[in-house]
């Protein structure tokens, strides 16, 4: 024990010694040190940096952290929750979109927090948001196979023209609680590829009338023209009324569908049955009709407003595989918004449509 309190005194005495020397200086004292106490000299240099001269450590070692989780989590909390829990990497660019109008929603915010904002990594945005994340139960799958016209409708295997927006991808949601009989409530997704456009309708139950009617309204709101149509084999997707809207037309659409039992296929759209649908309703039972207006209303106006114009998304560029391991490359992300508007493939008259729309959806 002696020796021990004697060893934390010496050590007390080199370490004032150790900063105030220079480099032949310091490498004096830790011959010495580790001479007489037979330490690494790596474990000498740790002792001698991070032991305060005082004897009580005052604060953690390493360097001072810039950015504190008292001052920025209170108002990155109330973005998150508002931008539906995004990661750090999107959060960061819808950032700049919503802080402008954070204090009218919530009260005023200090500058320099703003401005902390702005400048904080996507990194140090999920390690601050870490303790708020929420873990979501698992979903239902409403999908029923649709055998009729399966050998009408191609599987996709050729490429689409991802470089333009049209080429959506199409997939329903059951709101039906913890069981699939009787009637309830569906939702609709429609999403683009290339921009991830993504508009929803809802439908009472999911007979071919009501999906027919939900695409037509949708595609009607869409700032572009659809050329191909992709979806799972459900018999919603799957029928003749379906096939004839798509296909008796001046400019016809292609009408593919994916695989059985491949999911991943409609990649694209699953993903925004989580994002635009679960987030929204979560998993309850919709068993009452008159929802679907309401629902509707919510679908065609704000919802769609919110993660169109104000929404960022990130898209894959490029995946290879190297040995075990995958790498992926991503681009910046960007709001289907500002994609459609970077867009050569979209007329100014349509852009121009695009703007009043994005400034009546602030004001």
């Amino acid at each position: 024990m002696m020796r021990r309190i004697s060893m934390s005194v010496y050590l007390k005495f080199l370490k004032s010694r150790y900063f105030r020397a220079n480099r032949k200086g310091k490498t004096q004292i830790l011959n010495e040190f580790c001479a007489t106490s037979g330490h690494h000299r790596k474990h000498v240099i740790r002792m001698l940096t991070r032991l305060p001269i005082g004897g009580d450590r005052t604060r953690p070692p390493g360097r001072k952290k810039e950015y504190l989780p008292e001052e920025l989590l209170p108002p990155l909390k109330q973005i998150w929750l508002a931008t539906d829990q995004m990661c750090g990497k999107r959060l960061k660019v819808a950032l700049p979109l919503w802080l402008p109008y954070y204090d009218e929603a919530y009260g005023n915010l200090n500058q320099e927090i703003k401005n902390k904002l702005l400048t904080v990594s996507a990194a140090t945005i999920d390690r601050l948001l870490e303790p708020l994340r929420s873990h979501y139960p698992r979903r239902l799958c409403g999908t029923r196979p649709g055998s009729l016209l399966k050998q009408h409708i191609p599987i996709k295997t050729d490429q689409w023209d991802e470089t333009r927006p049209g080429y959506v991808e199409g997939d329903t949601v059951a709101h039906c609680g913890t069981s699939l009989l009787g009637n309830f409530v569906w939702s609709l997704t429609i999403t683009d590829i290339f921009s991830g456009w993504t508009e929803n309708g809802a439908t009472w139950n999911k007979g071919a009338h009501g999906v027919i009617e939900q695409i037509r309204l949708i595609e009607q709101r869409l700032p572009f023209t659809i050329y191909g149509w992709d979806s799972d084999n459900g018999k919603e997707f799957l029928n003749y009324h379906l096939l004839r809207y798509f296909q008796e037309r001046e400019n016809t659409v292609q009408f593919t569908r994916s695989r059985p039992y491949h999911s991943g296929d409609n990649a694209h759209v699953e993903q925004k049955n989580w994002t635009h649908v679960r987030q929204l309703f979560g998993y309850y039972r919709f068993d009452d009709p008159r929802l679907v207006e309401m629902m509707n209303d919510l679908y065609h106006n704000e919802w769609s407003q919110l993660h169109n114009y104000f929404c960022p998304t990130i898209k894959l560029i490029d995946k290879i595989r190297i040995q075990s391991k995958i790498k992926k490359k991503y681009e910046k992300p960007q709001t289907p918004y500002q994609r459609l508007m970077n867009c050569s493939e979209i007329s100014n008259e349509q852009k121009q449509k695009l703007k009043l729309k994005f400034a009546g959806a602030i004001y």
